[in-house]
């Protein structure tokens, strides 16, 4: 560890020199079987051949040449994103927090040309979007807010997975815009949502003319058994962004968007100097090709079934856990009470796992594990549980 780091993370004493599939291999040569893929950024898995592949052959031709050209690359992985989401147009960015920034504008930008003054943006509790100062305040976590305050203006709070409260907002808030949502809370602690629950947002949005707005940063690109989670639901939002898997670790994000929405931004309303470069394109577009070639949603669907079955199975009775939450290969244990400490035993097991919302073990593993790395997974994180009781 060095001081020359600005601190802000509490990291692990644990260096990485290479990975392979859902495997890292550490300094000391150590192997560990990764169950949070970079916080669910390595969907296909560490060095993945036809991700390499892009990287060496994108990286010498052409890295990078601005927006104020055509960039074929962006082109084709606008084409297969709109394809595969049912959206018509996107923007390029280079994180998931830049892809909210997007839609946040979008969204106020489009309450201004319609006559409100302050265009006002419906987000939720235990929300997480992003450290921005936008979607820090859209973020439902004082403890990512506080000390950054004035926080920024245009947003009011509804508890996550309560309909009725979005309807009281809507009788009483003339400023509304639009509805920012998860379709399943991540760093809020893996929390899934009543099946009808976007559904009825999409209605409520459609009945006061607002926007439907998905973060899908990480539930998005199959993570969740289908290539975006509102999939699963029979809806189509205005706007849905997603980062995450889509680079394989290489940084990139983006924001769809549908109908109405993608006539708001006029050239010089938003940018990015870097967003939607040659090369992270063709990463991105690699990416969703595999993806859909090799059926990865699918898989992940069929192999979180099982390991949340194998996980009620193996854990019921446990005084000590309060719920088993989860979609695909996402998934939430919460414990009755902090767990931080899991993480080191677990790592000495060799398997990575992060603990979010102070009490839940959040697994996001690789969508391309094994059934015995699966089984791998639920064994440790299982005993690690039972042997803190």
């Amino acid at each position: 560890m060095t001081d020359a780091i600005m601190n802000t993370y509490g990291r692990l004493d644990l260096a990485f020199e290479k990975g392979e599939g859902a495997w890292l291999v550490d300094d000391k040569g150590n192997r560990y079987l990764d169950a949070l893929a970079g916080i669910g950024v390595v969907s296909l898995g560490h060095s993945n051949p036809a991700v390499t592949k892009t990287i060496q052959e994108q990286a010498g031709q052409l890295l990078h040449t601005s927006n104020i050209y055509r960039i074929p690359t962006q082109e084709k992985l606008a084409n297969l994103l709109t394809e595969v989401s049912g959206m018509d147009c996107a923007f390029f960015a280079n994180s998931g927090a830049e892809a909210n920034e997007c839609a946040i504008k979008i969204c106020r930008l489009h309450g201004r040309q319609n006559g409100i003054e302050n265009p006002t943006i419906i987000v939720t509790d235990a929300a997480f979007h992003g450290r921005t100062l936008a979607t820090l305040t859209a973020s439902g976590s004082r403890k990512v807010q506080a000390g950054f305050e004035p926080l920024v203006n245009g947003f009011v709070r509804a508890p996550f997975n309560d309909v009725t409260a979005i309807e009281n907002i809507a009788k009483n808030n003339p400023n509304i815009v639009a509805v920012m949502v998860e379709p399943i809370q991540g760093e809020g602690g893996i929390h899934v949502p009543d099946e009808n629950y976007l559904k009825k947002m999409r209605e409520i949005c459609d009945q006061n003319g607002w926007f439907l707005f998905l973060d899908e940063v990480q539930t998005g690109n199959g993570r969740t058994g289908t290539y975006f989670n509102y999939q699963q639901h029979g809806i189509i939002p205005d706007l849905v962004t997603t980062a995450k898997g889509l680079g394989n670790g290489i940084p990139i994000g983006v924001c769809l968007a549908k109908g109405e929405a993608t006539s708001v931004f006029k050239p010089g309303n938003h940018g990015s100097t870097f967003g939607g470069n040659p090369f992270a394109c063709s990463v991105g577009a690699t990416v969703v090709e595999y993806m859909l070639e090799h059926k990865i949603p699918e898989k992940a669907a069929k192999l979180g079934e099982r390991m949340l079955a194998s996980f009620q199975s193996r854990l019921k009775g446990k005084n000590c856990v309060k719920a088993i939450r989860g979609k695909g290969l996402m998934m939430g244990i919460e414990l009755d009470e902090p767990c931080g400490d899991l993480v080191a035993k677990a790592k000495y097991k060799g398997l990575l796992i992060n603990v979010t919302s102070s009490n839940t073990i959040r697994l996001l593993p690789p969508l391309i594990i094994s059934d015995e790395e699966a089984d791998q997974i639920v064994d440790i994180v299982c005993t690690i549980i039972e042997e803190n009781e």
